[in-house]
């Protein structure tokens, strides 16, 4: 949450004046948020003052940042009378926070307000100036690269191999949405959607295309991310994409647990190797903390789906992504339960491969490749679970997937 606002005042914090239009189709309203002609201005629409457009107990508002790092950033809430989500467009369609009553999704970076992308140098710190804007719950890393930084091979413009220099997780979550609106379904229920479109390409390189799409129904407490990747130049193209799920707030404490079905558990490296015991469990935020990291290989249900419930240590509160190991076969678990003024977190992260750097991953065949117009889609299903039956009916359904436990490996796999 932006530092100093409630959940009320977030709801008044943007007035109440008309966007630039809203274009109505034969299914749904779509309300412009960018689009290279829409002019920049906050707005709020509530289902009072749009009762035609905005479901009731709903409201969608815009709201433009100024001060600092934050200067020009959009920011775009949507409100479904329950669950208020918070978009940034300006960082690759970034999700900021995600509001349930007293319930966050969410983490307290050090990274105070959502930082712009002109002021991020990736390369600063050998690599790792992405961590300078780090602060979302969900942050897309990819397209070209994600992963660890480092010295990676390319084909260049001459066409010989030549090196380049990756940055830690890529470029996409620096990259402001070309376009981006909010689109509600005419039809029951009324699904309320925020798209954009984010381009990463350049001359004699990549031509790839993010659509993303942000979703949730009214007084739902269970929202989507639907995504699709296109190819657009002539050639194929390699490609990455992580979904960096950061939890902080809430539901990681002490004593805190995460379940999954998983054939294996490997830590990333020799650090984390001592603890392959205890990936389940978490500790309380402890001063010198050093990031432990293991990777999963997902189980999934009849129907090609895995599950992540991260609970809290009672029971009685957790939070839960789905998705499918055709389109994300595999799961990093990124444990930061440092001190909190450094960043008491952790991730979840389904993505098409380990965030090893690219070239350890492309020799593990990891790194997948997109044909001249081919399109990859991504679909993940999130929820949030507020009492004891509910965590522990969705513990018992990740637990029915595990025939036997998890080899645990305890040491890092053989990187080439």
């Amino acid at each position: 949450m932006l530092p100093g606002l409630s959940a009320q005042e977030i709801r008044r914090a943007a007035p109440r004046s008309l966007p630039v239009r809203i274009r109505e189709t034969e299914q749904a309203f779509v309300i412009p948020i960018t689009d290279g002609r829409t002019r920049g201005r906050s707005f709020r629409m509530t289902h009072d003052s749009h009762p035609e457009v905005i479901p009731e107990g709903c409201s969608v508002a815009r709201i433009i940042l100024h001060g600092g790092r934050s200067e020009g950033v959009d920011l775009v809430r949507i409100d479904n009378g329950t669950l208020m989500m918070t978009v940034v467009p300006t960082r690759g369609m970034s999700i900021l926070e995600i509001v349930h009553g007293d319930v966050r999704l969410g983490w307290d970076s050090p990274v105070r307000e959502p930082v712009h992308p002109a002021f991020i140098n990736l390369e600063s710190r050998g690599g790792l100036g992405w961590l300078e804007g780090f602060n979302e719950w969900m942050v897309r890393c990819g397209l070209e690269y994600a992963g660890h930084p480092g010295v990676d091979t390319f084909i260049n413009n001459t066409g010989d191999e030549a090196e380049m220099m990756l940055t830690v997780h890529g470029r996409i979550g620096n990259i402001p949405a070309s376009a981006s609106s909010v689109v509600i379904d005419k039809k029951p229920p009324h699904r309320i959607r925020v798209r954009g479109t984010v381009h990463e390409r350049m001359f004699y390189g990549p031509k790839l295309e993010l659509n993303a799409e942000i979703s949730t129904e009214p007084a739902a407490v269970t929202f989507r991310i639907d995504d699709t990747v296109t190819n657009h130049g002539a050639f194929d193209q390699e490609f990455q994409i992580i979904y960096h799920g950061n939890y902080g707030s809430s539901i990681l404490e002490d004593g805190a647990k995460i379940h999954t079905a998983t054939k294996s558990v490997a830590p990333m490296n020799e650090h984390a190797a001592q603890s392959v015991q205890s990936w389940q469990t978490y500790a309380a935020p402890t001063k010198g903390f050093i990031e432990e990291v293991f990777l999963f290989e997902p189980i999934a249900d009849e129907s090609g789906h895995a599950t992540a419930v991260l609970a809290n240590k009672a029971g009685d509160l957790a939070t839960s992504v789905r998705w499918s190991t055709k389109e994300l076969p595999y799961l990093t678990v990124w444990k930061n339960t440092a001190d909190r003024r450094d960043g008491y977190v952790t991730g979840i992260e389904p993505a098409t491969g380990y965030p090893f750097n690219r070239s350890i991953e492309r020799k593990a065949g990891r790194v997948p490749r997109l044909a001249p117009g081919a399109s990859r889609s991504f679909g993940l299903e999130f929820g949030i679970l507020s009492d004891k039956k509910a965590v522990s009916a969705a513990i018992r359904n990740v637990d029915a997937l595990m025939k036997s436990k998890p080899a645990l490996q305890t040491a890092p796999p053989e990187v080439k």
